[in-house]
């Protein structure tokens, strides 16, 4: 998912696929990162990844990265991002039912090992 988010980035410049496919699939991504560490519950989880992608977008609604004097900086003007977009707060709400539903899904379909240790 890192090196899908990198290569949208990096190599794509259109309407759709990096201003709202990227966007969407960071959520999934940072909620992997953060459940790959520490055993959060799920909904939490998702909604703290989902509050913090808004208090970037807010960042950006406030231009820290040029109050920061950062506009440069190629690296970090893409992590933070340099402009704010409600559409961006919209997909980052359906990365997060995504997860949610894939998560459900999953949850829902292992099956259950009724042998303990087999």
């Amino acid at each position: 998912m890192f090196l899908i988010e990198t290569l949208i980035a990096i190599f794509l410049d259109d309407r759709i696929i990096r201003p709202l496919v990227g966007d969407v699939l960071v959520i999934p991504l940072i909620y992997c990162m953060i459940k790959a560490f520490w055993p959060l519950r799920r909904t939490t989880t998702a909604l703290f990844v989902f509050a913090f992608a808004c208090f970037i977008e807010g960042l950006q609604y406030l231009r820290f990265v040029d109050r920061l004097g950062l506009q440069d900086n190629p690296v970090l003007s893409t992590i933070l991002g340099t402009t704010f977009d409600w559409k961006d707060i919209l997909a980052y709400a359906i990365g997060t039912a995504l997860v949610l539903i894939a998560d459900r899904t999953v949850r829902t379909r292992r099956p259950r090992n009724k042998t303990p240790g087999f």
